[in-house]
């Protein structure tokens, strides 16, 4: 690992001297990838500085220590060299995390696509709950969001509905949210006082160019179709939803958000590429039979991964048994807390698979 870290900080250094050179700076190309790959390796090699320094320091306080004489500058020394160690000993395993190779999709932009399941209009209004708890979590860190497609229901609930989330980072935060969330509470329409349970599916994929997955023209069936809302009202008087059917897996996807045809077209071309690129993703998967099974689940969403709780007030996390009684705030965006928890179980169960 040590000699892994060391061609890591050459290599970073090196970098940082070419970045100042006059062959470099008059060549945008190689300027922008130097400065892509300077910023992938910064956080190792600051990490792996920072280590070094506290071994050396140690290093450097045991020797003092045992040349003196002086009690209270022995102390001194004695706690100079705890600190150290602690702090070497803390950077090692933070070195361990940033050495675990990177999901390339990490650092895409989302689709997210939220589907009312069992429980009819209650489970379509927590899809609600849902799409409001992602868009306020993506506008807390100043991402974008845009509607690709929905289907509403005349009480608000949301039958179906995608939308796209752009932002730094955004699929690393995110991807750990795809699968069956589960809702206890008592409906508004249940005169008895009853809870009842509903469940939502979550989709979270990672946004690809059309470079990263080719769809033959061939193979897609084209639907144009009369815009209607809740309850068959019209949106517009012209043809300009659109129902493409992609033939060989037989994925269909329909945007009538837009009031232009091609708008429609071209959101529900984004929505199939990602669905294809993940479709995909689960059958290279699934050929590799030592693929690892995360603590943090599958993906698959099949999955029961959460319970929201009314009654008690709680977000239970089942793929890492975390239980918070904090369900009003989670619902209002802040995710932090239950997204860290997920990110480190997935780090320490790659780490075990590393050793």
């Amino acid at each position: 690992m040590i000699e892994k870290l060391d061609g890591i900080l050459a290599r970073f250094e090196d970098i940082s001297a070419k970045l100042s050179t006059q062959e470099v700076l008059t060549n945008p190309q190689e300027m922008t990838k130097l400065y892509k790959d300077h910023a992938e390796l910064e956080p190792i090699a600051t990490a792996y500085l920072a280590y070094k320094k506290a071994v050396n320091d140690k290093a450097d306080a045991e020797e003092m220590l045992l040349e003196s004489n002086d009690k209270d500058f022995k102390e001194m020394l004695e706690s100079e060299i705890l600190e150290n160690k602690a702090k070497s000993e803390d950077l090692l395993e933070e070195l361990k995390i940033l050495l675990l190779p990177k999901n390339p999709d990490d650092d895409k932009n989302v689709i997210v696509e939220i589907r009312g399941g069992a429980g009819g209009d209650e489970a379509a209004l927590f899809g609600a709950d849902l799409m409001r708890m992602y868009t306020r979590y993506a506008e807390r860190l100043n991402w974008k969001i845009e509607m690709l497609s929905s289907n509403i229901t005349e009480m608000g609930g949301v039958k179906e509905v995608a939308f796209s989330i752009n932002g730094k980072g955004a699929y690393s935060r995110l991807k750990f949210e795809s699968g069956v969330h589960r809702v206890q509470r008592i409906p508004t329409t249940e005169s008895g006082g009853r809870i009842h349970t509903s469940t939502v599916t979550v989709a979270v994929l990672p946004e690809v160019e059309e470079v990263e997955v080719e769809i033959n023209p061939n193979d897609l069936r084209i639907d144009v179709f009369r815009a209607g809302g809740p309850g068959g009202q019209c949106v517009n008087t012209t043809d300009s939803a659109v129902r493409i059917t992609h033939i060989p897996t037989g994925l269909v996807v329909s945007c009538q958000d837009e009031k232009s045809q091609h708008k429609n077209k071209d959101k529900g071309m984004k929505i199939l590429r990602s669905r294809l690129f993940d479709l995909m993703q689960e059958q290279q998967n699934s050929e590799i039979a030592s693929e690892r099974r995360s603590q943090v689940g599958t993906g698959d969403r099949s999955e029961r991964i959460r319970t929201y709780n009314f009654p008690q007030g709680r977000v239970t996390d089942h793929r890492i048994g975390l239980t918070l009684h904090k369900l009003d705030i989670i619902l209002d965006g802040e995710l932090d807390e239950l997204i860290n928890a997920l990110v480190t179980a997935d780090q320490a169960e790659r780490m075990k698979s590393a050793e």
